[in-house]
């Protein structure tokens, strides 16, 4: 899953990828080295204190090596080559964060018991973002253009008290409209969160993602990437 992370992020144009690690943190760092040679790729990896705090620690930790914008993504999460691409095309200085989001929201590919679910405008920006809402128009799909402002905003919502989630920070920007969608469109995605899901992405890959695997031209070579290491599983 963190190779098939990483060679979709290149196919985006990433030339950077930071890894946050935490649960099992030795064995997935020792894997490191090797991906980034084989993947052609600067890959380092940043470990998060305790890896059982909510996942906005995790952004916090990764966010510390990073300067400029960079795309978010959650490592057991698979992204065709248009959703990422154009989250790193529409994102920037102007929004604090852009979020990539289905708005098929009973598509088979979506569990509702693990999904984020979002409420946006008519503008498409964010309202209201978590995993109880029951007023949404959307799910949040794991994918992030994110600017400095949003570990900033992770960091207020902790100090405010809050438990430090990725959407504590996300609806910390959307109150001050500075947190943007980008509608995925048709294009494909999924959430590998468990053995049924492992299976039914194996099927598909090969056919939804071929271009992971080949060369890429051109690519832009600003953006870094990273990756949130699932709490407890490897990725």
């Amino acid at each position: 899953m963190l190779e098939l992370g990483i060679r979709q992020a290149i196919a985006a144009g990433v030339e950077r990828v930071v890894v946050v690690t935490g649960h099992e943190a030795e064995q997935v760092e020792a894997v490191l080295p090797a991906l980034a040679q084989k993947c052609s790729v600067t890959v380092e990896a940043r470990r998060v204190a305790d890896w059982s705090r909510p996942n906005g620690w995790s952004v916090l930790a990764g966010a510390e090596a990073i300067e400029a914008d960079y795309l978010l993504m959650m490592a057991d999460h698979i992204f065709s080559r248009p959703i990422l691409t154009e989250l790193v095309r529409q994102g920037g200085a102007s929004r604090g964060v852009t979020l990539a989001i289905d708005r098929r929201v009973d598509s088979p590919l979506v569990d509702p018991d693990d999904a984020t679910w979002v409420r946006t405008s008519r503008s498409g920006r964010i309202r209201a973002i978590g995993k109880s809402l029951t007023d949404f128009d959307a799910v949040d799909c794991g994918a992030f253009l994110a600017t400095r402002e949003l570990a900033a905003a992770i960091s207020e919502a902790i100090s405010s008290g809050l438990p430090g989630t990725l959407s504590d920070g996300m609806q910390w920007l959307a109150d001050r409209g500075r947190a943007q969608t980008m509608d995925i469109g048709d294009a494909w995605w999924i959430d590998v969160d468990d053995a049924q899901m492992h299976r039914l992405a194996e099927a598909m890959v090969e056919t939804e993602l071929p271009e992971v695997y080949r060369p890429v031209h051109g690519r832009a070579g600003f953006r870094d990437l990273l990756v949130g290491a699932p709490a407890s599983q490897f990725m």
